[in-house]
């Protein structure tokens, strides 16, 4: 699978900033024209925020907005209808805007593990600390990943659909970083066996197509996600250190995809479009990588989802990647 797709230069990472859902998709659309992606509006409220989007695509597992966060619940309440028709209105808007559209188109859902560490069981603990739990939430989530798959399928036939799996908070419970309910504790690390195992199940709901798994955590796990079969891996470039250079020179070598987080994902001064991707530069110099690999290894996008930043910058944000991509292609050394 990997060897065959060719990913577009560049792309956007999911949020985006305000509350209209066709400047968002218009934004989405106009600036990847090659790889455009489903935008969510989490300033919209509960529900359209990554963790009650992810929520509400869930089959047979319904939750709800408690003062402390998502907790899963008995029965369909209005939180998950509310998601459920923000998604909805997302997916008119999407396909309004791509139609004939023929190419790569990304869709994003919260993933099995950071979806264990935000969603609260009955007792208000993080489902993480329940084993069979979490077996049921990657089961839920990976048939509902199915479901929304068909339905984006359904909507705009041309596509090829890319699923991106946020993860933010894999390396915690990697590393046992989750805290329990009051704060003082921590939930124990999970077993990296289970971990890559629930990973590679719900990673195979997209039978056949390319799955990306996104972070903006420090210590991203690559070699583990490489084995789970992922096309491509998303990170933040600035919290890279010597010492993932040799897993991510793997990853190159292996055929795995790299989503370079290069252009900040709140506000700041841009740097010329060259100037953001020296440092993807200077880390293929140090792996002793081929220059000419870098535009066939390399998808350039903000360093995290831009919820957080102004419209004006969020569009200045896409159309700095599209600049910084071509940079990257036009001058690899």
């Amino acid at each position: 699978m990997n060897d065959t797709l060719h990913f577009p230069p560049a792309t956007g990472i999911g949020s985006l900033p305000g509350t209209d859902a066709r400047e968002a998709a218009k934004a989405a659309t106009g600036s990847f024209e090659d790889f455009p992606h489903l935008p969510e509006l989490p300033a919209r409220g509960p529900g359209a925020d990554m963790i009650g989007r992810t929520a509400g695509l869930l089959v047979e597992l319904y939750a709800r907005v408690e003062p402390s966060g998502w907790r899963i619940g008995d029965r369909p309440g209005r939180d998950t209808r509310r998601a459920r028709s923000w998604l909805g209105e997302d997916l008119d808007v999407l396909e309004e805007f791509t139609q004939g559209y023929e190419g790569l188109l990304k869709v994003q859902a919260v993933g099995p593990w950071t979806l264990a560490a935000a969603l609260e069981l009955r007792n208000g603990e993080a489902a993480l600390s329940d084993p069979g739990a979490c077996r049921d939430l990657a089961a839920s989530l990976a048939e509902g990943l199915r479901l929304h798959l068909e339905e984006v399928r359904r909507r705009v036939p041309g596509a090829r659909l890319v699923l991106q799996l946020d993860e933010p908070s894999l390396t915690a419970v990697l590393r046992g970083q989750v805290k329990t309910a009051s704060g003082y504790r921590t939930h124990r690390a999970v077993d990296r066996q289970t971990v890559e195992g629930t990973l590679r199940d719900v990673v195979g709901v997209h039978d056949g197509g390319p799955v990306v798994v996104h972070s903006c955590a420090a210590d991203v796990p690559f070699a583990l996600l490489r084995r789970t079969g992922v096309a491509g891996i998303s990170f933040d470039f600035s919290l890279l250190t010597e010492r993932d250079d040799e897993a991510i020179g793997e990853a190159v070598e292996g055929g795995t995809r790299l989503f370079a987080g290069v252009v900040p994902g709140a506000d700041a001064p841009l740097s010329d479009p060259a100037g953001s991707v020296m440092g993807v530069r200077t880390l293929w110099r140090r792996l002793g990588l081929r220059p000419g690999l870098l535009p066939e290894a390399v998808t350039v996008t903000p360093a995290c989802g831009l919820a957080g930043a102004s419209p004006g910058y969020a569009r200045s944000a896409y159309a700095h990647c599209v600049r910084a991509a071509r940079s990257l292609a036009d001058n690899p050394e």
